[in-house]
């Protein structure tokens, strides 16, 4: 399968700006999962700003309705 990186460069809202992942979904969501974490595009801008994307700071989002 070939990668839409342009494309999905279009959606991505990370803001670690050297990051060799940003617009390669399946390589970023890998390795975030494997570091116990959800990729920035799950997190509104506000929160991915923050660089804390554990599960429980989603999980504190969706109570808070901002998810």
């Amino acid at each position: 399968m070939e990668c839409k990186q342009d494309r999905n460069l279009k959606n991505c809202n990370c803001t670690y700006t050297p990051c060799s992942r940003k617009g390669i979904c399946c390589e970023c969501i890998r390795y975030h999962l494997c570091m116990r974490e959800l990729p920035a595009c799950v997190f509104p801008n506000d929160a991915e700003a923050t660089y804390d994307r554990s599960f429980d700071h989603f999980a504190r989002l969706v109570n808070a309705g901002k998810v």
